[in-house]
């Protein structure tokens, strides 16, 4: 695999479990606005909010911005630290660094949240580059973010980049930009999910996923 020289992560599910965070602003904002909390709300972790608002709860255009902005009002002072860096994710970060990766992080979640929680627990600085989304809902799909990140780092052989993640839309996002994907499940994501999306590699934990790129 050392034909890789920039790692793309995820942050959801792939570097921290944000479950409790997120799951409490969708019940924060689904009870404002008269909606029941909809079956299996794990599927709210990692795609975008707009998607998931409609898919998920059958909100239409104008209830899904309410929503999100709701949501977006309790995640941006408490539910963004509600939140935790899995184990050994530093070590891998710090392995991978250390052998010369170039580590960027391509977020749906908006960028200045990503920001602020990658800050806030210690791992920043193992990333050139942390992209996201917009707050006003542009650069919101995954491959949106990640041609974001490749044109804000001046990258353009894309066969030397791989797209790190624990979602469907991790692997959709990366194929439709021209990169390959590792699936990982330690997040959110199942390896059935991961295998049907396409993904290129899958790793079961931290450890195994240093140890297959310094392969």
């Amino acid at each position: 695999m050392n034909r890789y020289k920039c790692l793309l992560f995820d942050l959801d599910g792939t570097l921290t479990d944000s479950a409790p965070g997120i799951i409490n602003c969708l019940r924060h904002s689904l009870a404002i606005m008269g909606f029941d909390m909809p079956e299996m709300p794990e599927r709210f972790l990692g795609p975008p909010l707009y998607e998931s608002f409609a898919e998920y709860c059958g909100m239409n255009r104008e209830q899904v911005l309410e929503a999100v902005k709701i949501f977006r009002e309790r995640y941006s002072t408490k539910g963004l630290f509600e939140n935790s860096v899995y184990p050994d994710v530093p070590e891998m970060l710090e392995k991978l660094k250390g052998s010369g990766f170039r580590l960027m992080v391509a977020t749906s979640k908006v960028d200045e949240y990503a920001e602020r929680i990658l800050d806030r627990f210690g791992i920043a600085d193992y990333f050139e580059f942390i992209g996201g989304a917009r707050i006003d809902g542009s650069r919101n799909e995954k491959w949106e973010v990640i041609e974001h990140v490749l044109s804000s780092m001046s990258i353009t052989d894309r066969s030397s980049v791989l797209m790190i993640g624990d979602r469907k839309n991790d692997v959709a996002g990366a194929h439709k930009t021209g990169l390959e994907c590792m699936g990982i499940l330690w997040g959110y994501g199942s390896e059935e999910e991961l295998r049907t999306a396409g993904a290129d590699f899958i790793v079961h934990t931290p450890q195994e996923a240093a140890d297959v790129l310094l392969a």
